[in-house]
């Protein structure tokens, strides 16, 4: 398969060594003529977001939970950071895998700090250790310790029980988490805000993460890569949300993109990643941050009714000008 220009993604995926490694892996149920996963091979590397998308009842959430053994494999190996876990305790294993749910699965009879500190206290941590734990995960995430500390889940919105979420599942600083649609039972204003704040977070900490959706627009805005799967968790496409895009590996993927597949890929690609023209004179009609998407560029020239935006760099001087017709060549048609 064709790799992408360097300059079609916004977020270049991490080159380093393997950190999750699924070997031929399959669950078979009794009474199933078919596996719910079957001889399914994948790669994560250290520092990468994987994003596992496909219809539903595809596989996805079983082959999540396959990998920290809440489900066991019927055959086949996993790897973690080289070490072959199907045959390590699995009470250890999650230990050192953080796991955020969609339904968050906050204890209701704990408080936000007891809630977020239940790892490390299992693990020993004398409660010093584990307040100051809890202080900075919350601070982390976006939480006033001094404010959330105390409080109980029922008292927080949506959008902090999974923030509170997201800080239990670092607390013991694992080394890879697993998200099972963790922004699905939101709005999509605060689910929006949490993807970004997600990915800053990523930034900092740089977690090794697998995360399950059904949304791909949510699969192409957070995954260094994306593993496409069909019926039985079967690999149809692993690649860049970029290289997904423009080149579908087959008609099940093509289909699943479906139209519109030109305009998302402009949610990829940087404004400064283009060559730009002459900035004009004069007060712009339009303006745009050369880190912001050509979709950002487009929607910018659209409310201004203009054909050009200029560009400004990161101290807000003008740096050049984007087109209407660039942005253009930039969404050729998806080559099934």
């Amino acid at each position: 398969m064709t790799e992408p220009a360097a300059t079609e993604t916004t977020r270049a995926a991490p080159a380093g060594r393997e950190m999750i490694r699924l070997e031929g892996v399959t669950k078979r149920y009794p009474g199933q003529d078919a596996p719910a996963v079957g001889d399914l091979t994948l790669s994560v590397r250290d520092g990468e977001i994987v994003v596992l998308l496909g219809p539903s009842g595809c596989g996805k959430t079983t082959t999540l939970r396959l990998i920290n053994r809440l489900i066991e494999p019927t055959s086949g190996r996993i790897l973690l950071d080289g070490e072959d876990v199907t045959r390590a305790d699995p009470d250890r294993l999650r230990r050192r895998i953080g796991y955020v749910i969609q339904q968050v699965g906050l204890f209701p009879h704990m408080t936000i700090a007891a809630n977020v500190g239940v790892i490390p206290r299992t693990l020993g941590w004398d409660g010093g250790r584990v307040r100051a734990r809890v202080d900075e995960l919350l601070d982390m995430v976006g939480l006033d310790p001094g404010t959330y500390r105390g409080r109980y889940p029922k008292e927080l919105s949506g959008g902090q029980q999974q923030r509170v979420g997201v800080a239990r599942a670092l607390a013991a600083d694992p080394p890879a988490m697993l998200m099972d649609e963790p922004f699905g039972a939101l709005d999509p204003v605060t689910r929006e805000r949490l993807q970004d704040h997600f990915l800053e977070l990523q930034a900092r900490i740089g977690k090794t993460i697998v995360l399950v959706t059904h949304d791909l627009d949510e699969a192409l805005k957070l995954g260094d890569r994306i593993a496409i799967l069909g019926q039985g968790a079967r690999l149809v496409q692993y690649d860049t949300p970029a290289a997904i895009l423009a080149e579908p590996a087959d008609g099940f993927v093509a289909e699943f993109v479906g139209a519109g597949a030109a305009m998302r890929r402009l949610r990829l690609v940087e404004v400064g990643s283009i060559g730009l023209l002459p900035a004009g004179e004069g007060a712009p009609a339009a303006t745009v941050r050369a880190g912001q998407s050509l979709y950002e560029a487009l929607d910018a020239m659209l409310r201004a009714g203009a054909e050009t935006a200029t560009v400004l760099d990161e101290d807000g001087r003008p740096a050049g000008a984007v087109s209407w017709s660039a942005i253009v060549r930039q969404t050729p048609e998806p080559r099934p």
